[in-house]
């Protein structure tokens, strides 16, 4: 079975929504990356079983951009999802040295990361 394992969350001020989480949730931090902007970097947050990552909003709306599922299999997850009305995604996994990932859009249009999942 499929588990949700990632949300991702767009922020003009990505310092500033992670210390929101770490102080009112008790998230840790995991991870930073990317170059800073002058919206920050991208920091990566987890209670231990689901990531979030907090990531430079740049010309985009500020919320919720995706979530991820982990899956035993990525492309036949992926396959499944299309044929139940998901669209998009792409047809190569990446080479590099990420878990297996790709993407589909849900029926209304919310991208649906598909992984062998995240280190925590």
């Amino acid at each position: 079975m499929a588990r949700i394992r990632h949300i991702a969350l767009l922020m003009k001020d990505t310092e500033k929504l992670a210390e929101f989480y770490k102080a009112s949730f008790g998230l840790n931090e995991v991870a930073r990356s990317g170059e800073p902007t002058e919206n920050g970097r991208a920091i990566y947050l987890s209670d231990g079983h689901i990531n979030l990552a907090i990531l430079p909003a740049r010309n985009r709306r500020e919320g919720i951009y995706h979530f991820g599922m982990e899956v035993e299999n990525v492309k036949g997850a992926a396959e499944t999802a299309k044929a139940n009305g998901a669209t998009g995604g792409t047809p190569e996994l990446p080479r590099d040295g990420r878990f297996a990932e790709t993407f589909v859009l849900d029926p209304v249009g919310t991208r649906v990361d598909l992984s062998l999942g995240w280190k925590v």
